[in-house]
């Protein structure tokens, strides 16, 4: 059987255990605000992160006057198929009613219905997927995957300071990998909706191995760096 949560959809990718601070600003959404504060305290206090396919994430009113902008229904061909909850962990409420928040991930869930207009917010029918375990294979891929990270981020940023304390559990290590690495929203969503946490570590090997080489090729070009600059895309 699935379950209803109400959900948060967003431009980025919410992993387990990972921090994500959120500002607060349309009404729907200060709606659920309120809701999650005003349950038990032994109740859910917990929404659904997903992330959007196409569109963007609902523009914020140039001033604390406009009104809020206009936001196109979403629908579920809109969205990955699998996101994962946050936990609302601290809350404050500014003088114009907006919110800041900081959450947690917790859990992850497969989408499959998405429902807008018997609530002020989006919810989604969800299933939610088994909690993972580091077996046998996975704690022997931990430390390849880590010697990996390390190398990616002395070649990214050699001043670093995410692995000043690395997590021992081969999950916890997979999600922080995930959610830390450079890579496209479709390559996090794939790291997301892994089966196990053997399975991320094993895909992120090979994603990080070829972030390396490619960043290990750009060092050794012989051109200033500025030359090999992109414009940035709007999208």
């Amino acid at each position: 059987m699935s379950d209803r949560l109400p959900v948060f959809p967003l431009g980025t990718v919410l992993f387990p255990g990972l921090v994500l601070p959120l500002h607060i600003f349309e009404e729907r959404y200060r709606s659920l605000v309120r809701e999650l504060v005003a349950s038990p305290e032994d109740g859910p206090h917990e929404f659904g992160v997903v992330t959007l396919r196409r569109g963007v994430e609902a523009p914020s009113p140039a001033s604390d006057d406009d009104p809020e902008p206009e936001v196109a229904p979403v629908r579920v061909e809109d969205l990955y198929p699998v996101g994962c909850t946050a936990e609302l962990r601290q809350v404050t409420e500014l003088p114009d009613g907006r919110f800041d928040i900081m959450t947690v991930g917790r859990r992850r869930f497969s989408i499959t219905d998405v429902q807008q207009g018997a609530e002020p917010y989006l919810t989604a029918a969800v299933e939610w997927l088994p909690d993972e375990s580091a077996d046998e294979v996975a704690a022997a891929l931990a430390p390849r995957a880590l010697a990996a990270f390390r190398t990616y981020l002395d070649l990214l940023r050699p001043d670093s300071e995410v692995l000043d304390a690395v997590p021992g559990d081969p999950t916890v290590l997979s999600h922080l990998i995930a959610a830390t690495a450079q890579l496209t929203t479709d390559e996090r969503q794939l790291l997301l909706a892994a089966p196990d946490t053997a399975s991320r570590l094993r895909t992120e090997l090979k994603l990080l191995n070829r972030e390396a080489g490619l960043l290990a090729r750009v060092r050794a070009v012989p051109v200033p760096l500025s030359d090999l600059a992109r414009p940035a895309s709007p999208n």
